[in-house]
């Protein structure tokens, strides 16, 4: 899908409420409303149940979820207790820090069971038990009762804890995680090789009614929540018009493809569009939408499995200060210059955890292959150096530009790319938290 596309300008909010009858908006409505269930339903499918894994390492071969990171070790499963209760055993760990997420499968945050830790704080081995919402009297002593049967659970574990390299630690603790009894299988990167984004991209775009059988089916499972009414009767109203999409006139098919082009289009401008003073994409609804599927559907596109703000914090950008798409080719390339500490905004953003700066490619938003291997700038990069009055200034170039630290530069190709500055730990009361920080501009480097 050319970048074209994405740099629509279609305007972002929820979806409209549409006349009953009018079968391409029906569809769009339908298609921004559960596009998160298409990748939610096909994830559940192939991954096993009940059992944590993880990958063996993070490079570019990694696409099954958008925007991974590379600042911690991943263990996750499906939750599933429709057949009985879930037993998670969680290590002893000190100096380890990790972060749970649940989730269910429209990407909706909810209060874990299982705690987060800080690192340095103490944690014995803990057991903890889930079930579903059936159970009823039948809950076990100090079970935890989980809204929903089907659910996503992920553990991160941080690598590093300020300047402190833990990789091993953490390694350890993933390692000694387990589900029901099972330790987490760390398997090799490959298994996470498969681009739902960028195959949803495509067949949104050039088998739009594959896409919606797709979809049709991830509505009809019974892996999310139940639907509100109005939600029910949008499925009732698109099912009698489209049936199993085998049947179609010419023109019916033509509708029902162009809607979905265009509710595609309006996910993908919404994200992009959602842009602050300084070019970033920010998003303070992530895991909480209310009503605003739009938006819900633009996070499951763009970064799946976010936390909510209270966790953590994302800014995307796509663009320079000058509103130009990034592009690798720029001569120079580019710098981010973070305020010294005590100005009045601009600076590097307040973290109980770390900030890092990642660079992602421009279609299926993963990792940028290059010669370093090197996928991440962060506050923990060992040889981080900072100006003599304090700021930071972060090179995002294809070569290294002389006499810049290496830990101060994030490589990139000559094709468009995008930056995501993560927030891990949100200092509260902090500007992060208040929704007033604004990261600073991604500026084209000065060239002789």
């Amino acid at each position: 899908m050319a970048l074209a596309v994405t740099l629509g300008g279609v305007p972002r909010g929820p979806a409209a409420a549409y006349p009953p009858g009018d079968v391409g908006a029906t569809t769009e409505q339908y298609v921004e409303t559960f596009y998160p269930l298409w990748f939610t339903n096909l994830q559940f499918a192939l991954a096993p149940k009940n059992k944590f894994i993880g990958p063996d390492r993070i490079s570019p071969i990694y696409q099954s979820v958008v925007a991974i990171n590379d600042d911690t070790l991943y263990a996750s499963s499906p939750i599933d207790t429709s057949d009985g209760p879930v037993h998670i055993r969680v290590p002893a760990s000190r100096r380890v820090g990790y972060s749970v997420l649940l989730l269910d499968a429209f990407g909706n945050v909810y209060d874990s069971p299982v705690p987060s830790k800080a690192a340095g704080i103490r944690m014995p081995a803990t057991r903890y038990t889930l079930v579903g919402p059936g159970t009823g009297a039948r809950v076990p002593p100090r079970a935890a009762v989980l809204p929903y049967d089907f659910m996503f659970m992920i553990f991160r574990a941080d690598k590093f804890s300020g300047e402190a390299d833990l990789t091993t630690q953490a390694e350890a603790f993933r390692r000694r995680l387990r589900i029901n009894r099972e330790a987490t299988a760390v398997v090799p990167e490959r298994d996470y090789a498969t681009p739902f984004k960028l195959i949803a991209d495509r067949r949104a775009n050039n088998r739009p009614i594959a896409f919606l059988r797709g979809l049709q089916r991830a509505v009809a499972s019974p892996i999310h929540p139940p639907l509100p009414a109005a939600d029910q009767q949008l499925v009732e109203e698109f099912d009698a018009a489209f049936g199993d999409g085998r049947d179609l006139s010419p023109e019916e098919r033509a509708a029902f493809a162009d809607a979905t082009r265009t509710a595609h289009a309006a996910i993908v401008a919404n994200y992009l569009d959602h842009r602050g003073a300084t070019n970033w994409t920010h998003f303070t609804n992530i895991g909480d939408w209310g009503t605003a599927v739009l938006d819900r559907s633009s996070i499951t596109e763009f970064c799946q499995y976010c936390n909510g703000i209270s966790t953590a914090a994302y800014y995307h950008a796509f663009y320079d200060v000058a509103g130009e798409p990034l592009v690798g080719a720029t001569r120079g390339g580019y710098v981010i210059n973070f305020a010294a500490p005590g100005s009045a905004n601009g600076m590097t953003p307040d973290a109980s955890r770390f900030w890092s700066l990642t660079a992602y490619t421009p279609r299926s938003v993963e990792l940028i292959p290059n010669r370093a291997n090197k996928y991440v700038v962060a506050r923990y990069t060992p040889g981080l150096t900072y100006n003599g009055d304090g700021s930071l200034t972060v090179h995002i170039s294809r070569v290294k530009p002389a006499g810049v630290p290496a830990a101060n530069w994030l490589p990139v190709r000559r094709r468009q790319f995008n930056v995501m500055l993560r927030v891990y730990g949100v200092v509260a009361g902090s500007t992060v938290a208040e929704n007033t920080y604004l990261p600073p501009p991604i500026t084209p480097a000065a060239t002789p």
